[in-house]
């Protein structure tokens, strides 16, 4: 029996990938590499480029394979795009999970494991974010998250399928053997970002917003590390198959931390000064995003190994001097 990876060629899905092979699993991975890199994909992993949109493509794959459970990592993830593309958005990421629970129905595959996101709370009221907080979106990123979370509830009742979302909040960081990391063609999330300055790939870095209601006036987020994610999917498919309730959970590492100090930390790791320029608040952006993550210790006895911010940072710098 397989796990089905989509996405499996991206950042997140390439780092579960590697994780589930070293755990004995065999893995299928289907990318249509829109955002993912064959240099992401397992040698061991089987491999089929092609869109989830494409249900006799994706009909195909399941008659292939033998597969046991789906970790779902196939979406478009930027906000400031999907405020500007919003039915691009709906189409990849509610329609592409449509057709996915179409073909998993036909086929009476049972579980699947979602990569979620804690742009579903939209502004949160406080923090530490808890899972039965409102969804109120602010951007079509988050929206069709939520839809699509909304999906697996109702083909639950429905179809007897099992699923668990997992809201996380900032991925960040690669794997430590330096053979996979973060990769996205454009670059948009920060650590990468920042790092791009000292490895002469950019002059300075844009810090958007800094009249926030925070510490230092710039957003704050909570950074998770790529392996810390990976491992969280894996238990939660491991939770599904061995027989437990669906279930919608945060991951993170309980603690944020602002735009200015992850500069401030990268300088310090790597030793060279990092130039910073100021504008204006982007769209769509919330002040404060942290994890409560008491919920995934509990059901998953899930706990990141990775929660100094430095050491995340170091992973990153390792792997961008390695490619």
């Amino acid at each position: 029996m397989s796990i089905l990876v989509l996405g499996g060629a991206g950042y997140i899905g390439s780092h579960t990938v590697y994780e589930l092979i070293d755990q004995n699993h065999d893995v299928v991975i289907v990318d249509n590499l829109q955002t993912g890199f064959e240099s992401l994909i397992h040698p061991k992993a089987k491999f089929y480029k092609g869109d989830l949109r494409d249900s006799v493509f994706l009909n195909g794959v399941f008659e292939k394979e033998n597969i046991e459970g789906v970790i779902h990592f196939a979406a478009n993830s930027l906000v400031g795009v999907s405020m500007k593309e919003p039915l691009d958005y709906y189409h990849n990421n509610v329609y592409g999970m449509m057709v996915l629970l179409e073909t998993m129905k036909n086929h009476n595959v049972k579980y699947i494991v979602f990569s979620s996101t804690a742009a579903t709370y939209g502004e949160p009221k406080e923090v530490p974010i808890l899972e039965d907080f409102d969804t109120i979106p602010t951007n079509p990123y988050g929206e069709t998250k939520l839809a699509m979370e909304k999906m697996m509830k109702w083909c639950e009742e429905a179809y007897d399928m099992h699923y668990i979302a997992l809201r996380y909040f900032n991925a960040c960081g690669a794997h430590p053997n330096g053979l996979i990391g973060e990769l996205h063609n454009p670059e948009t999330h920060l650590i990468p970002l920042v790092l791009q300055v000292p490895l002469k790939q950019r002059d300075a870095i844009s810090v958007f917003g800094t009249d926030y209601p925070t510490k230092d006036g710039t957003c704050i987020r909570d950074y998770i590390h790529v392996c810390d994610l990976a491992d969280a999917h894996i238990k939660a498919i491991h939770h599904l198959m061995d027989g437990h309730a669906s279930n919608i959970i945060n991951l993170g590492n309980g603690e944020g931390y602002s735009v200015l100090e992850i500069i401030k930390a990268a300088e310090e790791v790597t030793q060279q000064p990092i130039k910073t320029i100021y504008c204006d608040r982007r769209a769509g952006d919330p002040a404060k995003l942290v994890a409560c993550n008491k919920k995934a210790q509990e059901i998953l006895g899930w706990n990141p190994k990775y929660t100094n911010i430095h050491e995340i940072i170091q992973t990153a710098w390792n792997f961008y001097n390695n490619k």
